[in-house]
């Protein structure tokens, strides 16, 4: 069996392999995954599928994006896909789905290392908190810095749909952290 080529289609040059996308854009991708999921597992599952999926689809590229683009739009929307189903799910069996908490590894002074980590740990929590869509946006939006309208192309959604998903996911997230902000001005 042959691996899949591409062709640019911009301007018909410059065929390479599917295998060379993959490696040009594996990082990229995993890390993105890791900021939508927040742990090294379920980026990984993420990451993979959104290639799978890539692959099969790589029929429909038609070029007018950039790679990169394009994969990303694969991994946000595989992403959303995966949090509808666990949530239809959950709604139906009551199941209990904890997920391992991601504790990074800094190579900073171990107290600081540790408020690090523990800070991370509260906005990860208060992340979760949002529905798939605003954790995308806001992720896509501050995570990665995309524009406005980077995101709303990533999400195959409206501009004024991302601002809107932005806000909420902002008024959430300061009423989820308000009690750091509380501690802090006691400290």
């Amino acid at each position: 069996m042959t691996e899949p080529v591409l062709a640019d289609v911009a301007t018909g040059h410059a065929q390479i392999s599917f295998r060379e996308v993959v490696e040009t854009h594996k990082r990229s991708i995993y890390f993105l995954a890791l900021d939508l999921t927040g742990n090294h597992h379920d980026a990984e599952d993420l990451s993979q599928d959104a290639f799978i999926k890539a692959h099969r689809g790589l029929k429909s590229f038609r070029g007018e994006a950039q790679m990169y683009t394009w994969l990303r739009r694969i991994t946000v929307n595989t992403y959303l896909n995966k949090r509808r189903k666990k949530a239809i799910s959950f709604m139906r069996f009551f199941g209990d789905e904890d997920e391992p908490e991601h504790t990074p590894s800094d190579e900073l002074a171990p107290d600081r290392s540790a408020e690090r980590g523990i800070l991370r740990q509260h906005v990860e929590r208060a992340l979760d908190t949002l529905s798939p869509r605003e954790k995308s946006a806001f992720v896509l939006r501050h995570y990665r810095d995309l524009s406005v309208k980077e995101v709303a192309s990533s999400m195959e959604v409206a501009d004024g749909t991302v601002k809107s998903l932005l806000f909420r996911a902002t008024q959430k997230l300061q009423k989820e952290l308000a009690y750091l902000q509380n501690e802090i001005d006691r400290s």
